[in-house]
């Protein structure tokens, strides 16, 4: 990312520098005024006209090749404007390319979210089936034997559900994110550099999925480790 934004900025700097220098106004002339000359004297008003029309072709020619300066500069501006015009297209796609990146990180925070929500769940239903399990075989405590662990079971499985829930809304998700982006790169709208890493998110809430599921084994079937 530090090499692109150097050659860009390299390659900017190059094309401010390859701009010419406008060219200089001419200077103000006013046209001579027409000669007088004695029409008596055929060939000498011939002479005076003729070298009148030469000062004035000359003064043309001048114009011509100061519109044929001012001509090649806007060209040359044309040619820096299409420059920046890339460039300012390439940002774009960079930026699009950024905001789907930007877009996956925000579904593996809302994925977090639901695995710190189930995980909560799963904790405390677990804890309180140990927890009041053990104390309902104490005297003189009135609680139902199966209390504890139903409840327990309860919010385990709540956990779980919620876990499941979240992790299908973000498989599909993020298949439509992707299909979306591999779209975009063929019609050529955004860069495809950064490719899209593997969920460790999505590989951590699979793994507190089956966790929550052996605990629920455990509490009612009690079947190990958990039971």
């Amino acid at each position: 990312m530090a090499s692109d934004k150097t050659e860009r900025s390299g390659r900017r700097s190059a094309q401010d520098e390859a701009l010419p220098p406008r060219p200089e106004p001419l200077p103000e002339w006013t046209l001579p005024p027409v000669p007088e000359v004695d029409r008596s004297d055929s060939d000498m008003a011939s002479v005076e006209y003729s070298a009148y029309r030469t000062s004035l072709s000359h003064h043309r020619t001048g114009l011509s090749d100061h519109r044929t300066s001012l001509s090649e500069y806007r060209t040359d501006l044309s040619t820096h404007r299409t420059d920046l015009s890339v460039d300012r297209t390439e940002m774009s796609m960079r930026r699009t390319g950024m905001s789907f990146q930007r877009t996956r990180l925000s579904a593996e925070r809302t994925l977090m979210s639901v695995i710190r929500t189930s995980l909560s769940l799963i904790g405390f239903g677990f804890t309180i089936y140990q927890v009041f399990g053990k104390l309902v075989q104490l005297p003189g405590v009135k609680l139902e034997a199966h209390a504890p662990r139903n409840f327990g079971v309860a919010l385990v499985a709540l956990g779980i559900a919620m876990l499941v829930l979240g992790m299908a809304y973000h498989v599909r998700y993020m298949r439509e994110l992707r299909s979306e982006r591999t779209a975009m790169m063929g019609e050529g709208l955004v860069h495809g550099d950064s490719h899209y890493p593997v969920s460790f998110t999505l590989l951590t809430a699979a793994a507190l999925l089956v966790l929550g599921l052996l605990a629920i084994a455990g509490m009612v079937f009690g079947i190990a480790p958990f039971s």
